[in-house]
């Protein structure tokens, strides 16, 4: 058993500045040793720390100081009872990563599954995104500024112009509704809070070359944060030194726009807009038999309007804000090259429409603050396959409470939000159905001193039903498809506890949880051989979390920065009730370590190590049914980044040459079985800021 939907054969197979363009093409080194390489990329960290700087490189952090908004308003991590991690824009910065989806696989912070052509889903406690439009059927929720992005395709969103990304383990329902099962990420937009301009381009292996333009500016009641990032890569080479053809992209290109215009005192009107599109990305399929010519053409775009409001400086506070976008993905299957003998021309699409609006309201009552709100979110789903065209509309209404009392020393949250979603099968002519759905929440924590907590919560999760396992009715190669108006949503309840820690550089977590799936929607028989669905599975899965990161800057009263860290997520229970079995396309052990130094001014570097565990997956590329459960192993992968600022004038500005080692290792892998990753490749860029 599997906890989500598409897991056979994917669809894909299915900162006033100068602009300077470096390009530096640099062919893998073969004949280097792994061990060689760890070596070479410790040294090149420590090597660089002199005995004295003048300023601290780093800020040290309390729980008192951390903002997240796991509760839909700002709070500092210490109010919270769930699980939350925080990527700083630091954090973000000395990453390899150019999308969110490869960050969580280089921090260790998620089990990705990952594809050539710009497809990545990642998971949190054993449940994943969904990739292709419709985040309503995904079983973990991906935000963009507190609203659905509408995909949870990762590989869709850059980082350059991302100001944190918070990360809620456990179930989101109360706070956002369906999809939120296994956790909720929400990535925070850079806000324009000086003058800047930073033009950077770059090129590596591969044939790769990427340039980027970001601007920030702050007049008056006026800011505006924007980025833009374009890229194009050939085919590239696998660690075990086989070319996968067909792996490069002629375009990928990313905007992001923050801008709004502050009024009164604290009120702010606000527009993000978000977009990207990948142009003739390469699609082979697997590598034993790759095609040569498929292709994907890929977008995604948002506009977000919004009004935030405050009271002074009390506590009464508001937002409502009214969201629109599109995603859309092509898949092209000329048929000059055909191993498969499926092509035949073809273009097949998916497009999903997207409107949202919310309106919310807190303030303070004595030691408790309240927070009340509407959501409402509407889908228009169009395919090239049947069904044609479906519909989804989803009112819902909330409230969050949360109690400081004992000095605020004991926190106590609850919340309750009732759901009410209709879906239609339009094309071909089905039916509608609605249904609601109630999602309560608790948790509480308690601080022992300043800089430590403990926190236990209940939360509970679920996932409506797709339009045509509720609607659907029509018939497809022979076969009658028919909905089943009485299946409920899939649903979680889950259980974690844990400690947070930060003081004098030390920061760390440590989380244990369980959690109790069931009603898992499945494909049935029904007695005259027509297929539809069935609430028919269950699972249970348990935990360890933990986090470590410890600034030995501060103890030794260094200048530098000097920082290892450590991610770790280990699943002790993964098992489908029915069968006793481990689920499928889970891997139970995904950690990653390293070291970041940093002078603050100068030099930064970071080095990197994840681990992801193996896996039981299907061999579709076996061509047998039924399909056999094979391992996918295990695998290691390093990465190095080191940046120098060389030269730092008021009229110059400011440049820095940045180095990355991708794959340092050479690992022969992939996140997906017959799909490998790029082998070792280096990347070098210039950076002009203003």
């Amino acid at each position: 058993m599997y906890l989500w939907e598409n897991q056979g054969p994917r669809i894909d197979t299915n900162r006033s500045g100068v602009f300077l363009c470096a390009r530096a093409c640099f062919a893998k080194g073969e004949d280097m040793k792994k061990s060689s390489y760890a070596s070479l990329a410790s040294l090149a960290l420590l090597a660089a720390i002199p005995g004295q700087q003048p300023a601290r490189a780093a800020e040290v952090t309390t729980l008192g100081e951390v903002v997240v908004t796991a509760g839909r308003i700002e709070e500092t991590k210490k109010e919270v009872t769930a699980n939350v991690t925080v990527l700083s824009r630091e954090e973000i910065e000395q990453a390899a990563a150019r999308t969110v989806g490869d960050l969580f696989a280089e921090l260790g912070l998620s089990h990705i599954q990952k594809y050539p052509g710009s497809l990545t889903s990642i998971a949190i406690r054993g449940f994943r995104t969904e990739t292709h439009g419709n985040d309503l059927q995904g079983h973990v929720l991906v935000l963009l500024d507190g609203r659905r992005v509408g995909t949870g395709n990762l590989a869709k969103i850059f980082t350059r112009n991302i100001e944190r990304i918070e990360i809620i383990r456990g179930p989101g329902a109360v706070q956002y509704g369906s999809g939120g099962v296994g956790g909720v990420v929400n990535i925070i937009t850079l806000r324009g809070r000086n003058n800047s301009l930073v033009v950077d381009a770059g090129a590596g292996s591969f044939d790769e070359y990427e340039a980027g333009f970001a601007a920030t500016a702050l007049q008056e009641k006026f800011d505006f944060a924007g980025a833009l990032t374009a890229l194009t890569m050939g085919d590239y080479e696998t660690g075990g030194g086989r070319d996968y053809v067909n792996t490069g992209v002629d375009s990928r290109a990313a905007l992001s726009i923050n801008t709004g215009y502050s009024f009164a005192e604290a009120n702010r009107l606000g527009m993000t807009y978000t977009g990207f599109t990948a142009e003739k990305d390469g699609n082979p399929g697997y590598i034993d038999t790759p095609d040569a010519d498929d292709y994907t053409d890929k977008d995604n775009y948002s506009l977000d309007l919004r009004y935030d409001g405050r009271m002074g400086e009390g506590a009464r506070q508001w937002l409502a804000r009214f969201f629109a976008g599109r995603d859309e993905n092509r898949w092209v299957y000329p048929t000059a090259s055909n191993p498969d003998g499926w092509d035949d021309g073809s273009t097949a699409r998916k497009t999903t429409d997207q409107q949202g609006a919310q309106a919310q309201i807190s303030d303070r009552f004595g030691p408790a603050t309240l927070t009340a709100g509407l959501d409402w979110i509407k889908y228009e789903v169009e395919n090239t396959w049947t069904p044609e065209a479906t519909e989804y509309a989803n009112p819902a209404a909330f409230l969050l409470g949360k109690g400081e009392f004992i000095d605020q020393r004991l926190v106590i949250t609850a919340g309750l939000r009732h759901d009410w979603y209709s879906v239609e099968v339009s094309q071909p002519a089905g039916r509608d159905e609605d249904e609601n759905h109630l999602t309560p929440s608790v948790g509480l924590a308690w601080s022992l001193n300043d800089a430590s907590k403990l926190r236990t919560s209940y939360a509970e999760g679920f996932v409506m039903p797709a339009a045509d396992q509720l609607a659907a009715d029509y018939w497809n190669w022979g076969i009658r498809t028919v909905g089943n108006p009485d299946l409920q949503p899939e649903k979680s309840k889950t259980v974690d506890g844990g400690i947070d820690y930060a003081a004098a550089g030390l920061t760390g977590s440590l989380t244990l949880f369980t959690t109790d799936f069931e009603d898992k929607i499945t494909n049935y028989i029904l007695a005259d051989g027509s297929s539809s669905w069935l609430n028919q599975g269950s699972a249970s899965l348990s935990g360890v979390e933990a986090e470590l990161s410890y600034d030995l800057g501060v103890p030794l009263s260094l200048a530098w920065e000097v920082r290892p860290y450590l991610n770790l997520t280990l699943l002790t229970e993964y098992e489908d009730n029915e069968t006793g079995e481990d689920l499928l396309y889970v891997s139970a052990t995904n950690y990653a370590a390293g070291l970041a130094v940093s002078d603050g001014e100068r030099w930064s570097g970071r080095l990197n190590v994840a681990y992801t565990g193996s896996q039981l997956v299907q061999d579709w590329a076996s061509f047998v049914y039924p399909v056999p459960v094979v391992t996918l192993d295990s695998f290691v992968v390093a990465d190095l980044t080191v940046s120098y600022r060389f030269l730092a004038t008021e009229r110059y500005g400011a440049w820095t040459l940045r180095g990355e080692v991708r794959n340092l290792l050479d690992e022969d892998y992939g996140y997906v079985l017959n799909n490998p990753m790029p082998g070792r490749s280096l990347f070098a860029g210039l950076r002009c800021e203003f």
